[in-house]
């Protein structure tokens, strides 16, 4: 992932109820949620929901596809995987062996 498209997805996460939104799509994992049952979910409001949604889809955080007449709204986990390496991929280089254990999973 480059800069510009992590500042994106940054900027699109930066704020609650779109990290509501996508923390929500998260756990419902890969068959992702219609509309309706995310603006139930969360107790928001159609039109606030798709504007969020929307910036989620641009920043290409969230997939959606058609379901007869509902739109199925999906986190995209390989961008989500982009943005959390490009996060982390210079983790303690540099530091001492000690402190790069600052930067390994499962603490």
């Amino acid at each position: 992932m480059e800069s510009p498209a992590a500042v994106t997805a940054l900027a699109a996460l930066a704020h609650d109820r779109r990290l509501a939104v996508f923390r929500t799509l998260v756990v419902a994992g890969a068959d992702g949620l219609a509309a309706g049952r995310i603006a139930q979910a969360l107790d928001m409001p159609p039109s606030s929901l798709s504007h969020h949604l929307g910036l989620l889809e641009q920043a290409g955080l969230v997939q959606v596809r058609r379901a007869g007449r509902s739109l199925i709204y999906a986190a995209d986990f390989a961008a989500m995987r982009a943005l959390i390496g490009f996060l982390t991929e210079d983790c303690c280089r540099g530091l001492a062996p000690l402190a790069a254990g600052a930067c390994q999973s499962g603490d």
